[in-house]
């Protein structure tokens, strides 16, 4: 089998139900997700087996919601059904408390970085940033688009955020603060003596 089939060499590739140029925001958006699916493999790649285990089943089913969600983008059929569950909103949600009660407590804007993994994590974060902003141009011209996947990658970058920060933690990796950063977060932890 070929991979290669010159059917887009004029610029068009095909969607779910439909053929558009390579540069239309909707080819945009499932395009970043693919990205961001790219760089949460990457850290699937950098992270122990038996010290992440848990973080690595999110990941494991992070890809596949992602692809979920680009297909999502892609479908411009005229039956379309789609694929994203709404309860992967919830999961994460769920995901980002219990990894937020891990990580140190947080004060200041920390940059990205720490650990290889972590690093990679907040690219992948950013990278979620960048196809949320995409599936919001994508939603304002496409009404049938359910919300589901603009949602899922807001929760997500929140996820990738406060995973990166668990990764440090456990590998005793202080996270970096932006040293011209004011006290901007509150902490909700209780003392250890309350």
């Amino acid at each position: 089998m070929k991979i290669y089939t010159k059917t887009g060499d004029k610029g068009q590739t095909s969607l779910i139900g439909g053929r558009v140029f390579k540069d239309d925001v909707r080819v945009e958006a499932y395009g970043t997700i693919d990205e961001a699916n790219s760089f949460v493999g990457k850290a699937v790649t950098e992270l122990d087996a038996e010290k992440f285990a848990d973080i690595l089943a999110d990941l494991e089913a992070i890809q596949h919601e992602l692809f979920d969600a680009g297909g999502d983008l892609a479908n411009v059929s005229s039956r379309r059904e789609w694929k994203l569950d709404p309860k992967a909103v919830e999961q994460l949600e769920k995901r980002i408390d219990e990894l937020m009660e891990e990580a140190p407590e947080l004060e200041r804007f920390i940059l990205p970085g720490g650990s290889p993994a972590a690093a990679t994590l907040h690219i992948a974060r950013t990278v979620t940033r960048r196809a949320e902003r995409q599936t919001v141009a994508l939603a304002k011209l496409d009404a049938e688009l359910p919300g589901t996947p603009q949602q899922y990658l807001n929760r997500l970058s929140d996820y990738l955020f406060a995973c990166a920060r668990v990764v440090n933690a456990r590998q005793g990796i202080s996270d970096v603060e932006y040293i011209r950063s004011a006290k901007v977060f509150r902490t909700n932890k209780k003392s250890k003596d309350e």
